[in-house]
């Protein structure tokens, strides 16, 4: 039913409802970052092959704390010298990316902390999130239609009449969600990484709770008010 399809008879309401939640994040990914550098290529990438060796091992080792181990980008290249004429290689570096998925949070202080302590090792995070299929998106969903029918029928009571049929319900400013209907805001993450010395002690990582909201936009129809 269209605006203009609207009569006396059939008078319209539209409301827009929120719901909105905070719970405890379902997953922690982090980054983790492995280097090397040396004037052989060869060598430069063995030790890159080692170090990164060494990280999977350490998240394998984890067990079902570890959802999710995945190799993202990785690069070896030449550094050329700054001087001198023609391409006159100085030195190679290497670099490759794993990303970590967890679901278990006691053991991530002592993961991150001891990812860190390896040799020419960075590590991201963490991310904390939910799962897509998270049942909070369905709760905040559940709220926000629950608000958008008592805010129309709080118009149609001040009216001196009541809701009559529900026309349309549509989510609202979904162009903008992590997924329609929904959002999840989690922290900045932080940066670690490795420094000389003995074995790092565990970090303190508090899991910060998702705020998840939703929104809908809904049209009635109601009973027409005795004006």
């Amino acid at each position: 039913m269209t605006q203009e399809h609207a009569t006396p008879d059939a008078p319209r309401v539209t409301v827009r409802g929120e719901g909105r939640l905070e719970v405890d994040p379902e997953l922690a990914q982090v980054w983790v970052t492995v280097s090397a550098r040396g004037a052989d290529r060869a060598a430069t990438l063995a030790d890159l092959t080692r170090r990164n060796t060494q990280v999977l091992d350490l998240l394998k080792a984890q067990g079902t704390a570890v959802e999710k181990v995945e190799t993202g980008s990785l690069s070896i290249a030449p550094d050329l010298a700054r001087r001198g004429r023609g391409e006159r290689v100085q030195n190679y570096r290497g670099r490759v990316q794993v990303k970590a998925g967890l679901t278990d949070f006691t053991v991530l202080g002592e993961l991150v902390a001891r990812l860190a302590d390896l040799e020419m090792t960075s590590v991201d995070g963490p991310w904390w999130a939910l799962r897509p299929d998270s049942p909070a998106y369905a709760e905040a969903r559940r709220l926000a239609v629950t608000e958008a029918v008592q805010r129309a029928r709080a118009y149609a009571e001040a009216l001196g009449t009541s809701l009559a049929s529900l026309l349309e319900l549509s989510d609202a400013g979904a162009e903008d969600s992590m997924t329609p209907g929904h959002r999840a805001y989690g922290p900045v993450p932080v940066a670690f990484a490795a420094e000389e010395g003995g074995a790092a002690p565990g970090l303190d990582l508090e899991p910060q709770r998702q705020t998840v909201t939703a929104e809908v936009v809904a049209r009635f129809t109601m009973r027409p008010p005795a004006l």
